[in-house]
C-alpha cells in the first residue's frame, strides 16, 4: 500500500509515494490516539489547580481579618436587606441581588470563604467589600471628596459646603450683549421674582467704566436681597479673536456685579457672589448639543405649565404671580430672550446640584 507523502523543497510542495504496510499504518494510528489521550489528560490538572487556587484564596481571605472582624462582616452580609447592602458602593446593582438570592437559596454565610461562592464575588472584590463594611467612613470620605471636586467645577470661587446647605434664597443673574435678567428663588424652588432689562448701549463705544456703572446700578437697586447672587460663567474661548469685544463686555459686567453685590466682603471676607458654569447647567437639563447649548425656552414653558397642572411641580410659581409670569413669557414669545430663560434654569440647577445634591 502506498500513501502520498509531502515534502517542501525549493519553495514548492513535492508529492511522492512511500510504501506503508498495515503494521506501520496501525502504529501511526495508535500514535495519533495516544496524542489525543495525552492532550485530554493534560486539561484535568488545570481544573484541579483552579479549584485549589480558589480554596487557597478563601483561606487567605479568612486570615486577613480577625475573628471579631469576620463576625461583623458576616453579620452585615447575612442580615442586611438589598437596599441596605446598596449603601456600600461596591455592592450596588447585581452584586447585592446575588448576595440576597444566595442567602435565600443556601442559607447564611458561615465564613468569608463561602462568600466567594456568590456570582461576581472574586477574591479582590470580596476583600474590598469586607474593608468597606468595616470602615464605612472611608466611603463617606470618598463621596465627599468627589462632591467637592464636582462643586469646584460648578462654582467659583470655592465656597463652604455648610453655607450652601443653609441657603434660603438666591438671585440668579444672566447677562448678554443686549440685556440682563434675574430670577429670585427660595429653597422650595418657588419663584419670588423674575425680570429682565434691556441694556443695549453697553457694547457700543469704548467700554467706559462710568457708563457701565450708570447702566448697572439701577438694575442692581431693583434686585431683591438674597443669601447668594449667582452669575452665569460663559464658556467662550479667548482663542477666537472675533469674540474679543463680547468677552471684554462680559468680563466687565461680571467684575461690576461682583463689586456692587459683594457688599459685606470687606467686613467678613465671605463671598456672596458666585459664578456658575454655563455648560454644567446645560448638561443638567440635557440642553447640550455637542459643545453648544440649545435654547431652554421650551423647558421653561413646561415649568410654567406644570405649575398649573401638577400638585407638586418641579418649580413653583406663586398663584398671585403665575398669571403675570405667563403673560410676560407669552409677550416675549416672538423673541429669543435667552437670558430670561437661562436665569430661571440656572437657579433651579444651583439648588439641585449644589444645595440638595439630587438629580430630578
Amino acid at each position: 500500500m502506498n500513501v502520498p507523502s509531502v515534502l517542501m523543497a525549493g519553495g514548492r510542495w513535492r508529492f511522492f509515494p512511500v510504501p506503508l504496510g498495515w503494521s506501520s499504518f496501525q502504529a501511526l494510528h495508535n500514535s495519533c490516539c495516544r496524542k489525543k489521550s495525552t492532550a485530554s489528560k493534560k486539561s484535568i490538572p488545570d481544573v484541579a489547580f483552579c479549584d485549589k487556587t480558589t480554596k487557597e484564596s478563601g483561606k487567605a481571605l479568612d486570615k486577613l481579618f480577625s475573628s471579631e472582624q469576620q463576625a461583623s462582616i458576616l453579620h452585615v452580609l447575612n442580615t442586611a436587606s438589598n437596599n441596605e447592602l446598596e449603601a456600600f458602593k461596591l455592592l450596588r446593582g447585581r452584586k447585592s441581588l446575588n448576595l440576597v438570592e444566595h442567602r435565600k437559596k443556601f442559607g447564611p454565610f458561615q465564613n468569608l470563604e463561602s462568600v466567594m461562592n456568590v456570582p461576581l464575588f472574586q477574591y479582590k472584590t470580596t476583600v474590598q467589600i469586607c474593608n468597606s463594611i468595616l470602615c464605612p467612613e472611608t466611603e463617606v470620605k470618598k463621596k465627599k471628596s468627589q462632591e467637592n471636586r464636582l462643586l469646584k467645577k460648578l462654582l467659583k470661587p470655592e465656597i463652604e459646603r455648610e453655607r450652601l446647605k443653609a441657603v434660603n434664597s438666591i438671585v440668579s443673574i444672566v447677562f448678554g450683549t443686549r440685556r440682563i435678567a434675574w430670577a429670585h428663588l427660595d429653597r422650595k424652588l418657588a419663584v419670588l421674582d423674575w425680570q429682565h432689562k434691556e441694556c443695549c448701549q453697553l457694547v457700543k463705544g469704548t467700554y467706559t467704566s462710568s457708563v457701565y456703572l450708570e447702566e448697572i446700578s439701577p438694575v442692581i437697586s431693583k434686585m431683591p436681597k438674597a443669601d447668594f447672587y449667582v452669575l452665569e460663567k460663559t464658556g467662550l474661548s479667548l482663542q477666537n479673536s472675533t469674540l474679543f469685544p463680547i468677552l471684554l463686555h462680559l468680563h466687565i459686567m461680571e467684575a461690576m456685579l461682583y463689586a456692587l453685590l459683594n457688599t459685606t466682603f470687606a467686613q467678613c471676607g465671605q463671598h456672596q457672589v458666585l459664578s456658575m458654569n454655563r455648560n454644567a447647567v446645560g448638561k443638567h437639563f440635557q440642553l447640550m448639543l455637542g459643545d453648544s447649548r440649545t435654547s431652554g425656552k421650551e423647558l421653561v414653558k413646561q415649568f410654567l405649565l406644570d405649575a398649573v397642572l401638577k400638585e407638586e411641580p418641579r418649580v413653583f410659581f406663586p398663584s398671585d404671580k403665575i398669571v403675570h409670569y405667563r403673560h410676560m413669557f407669552s409677550a416675549t414669545d416672538q423673541y429669543r430672550i435667552e437670558e430670561l430663560y437661562d436665569s430661571l434654569l440656572q437657579a433651579v440647577a444651583f439648588y439641585e446640584l449644589a444645595v440638595f445634591d439630587t438629580e430630578p
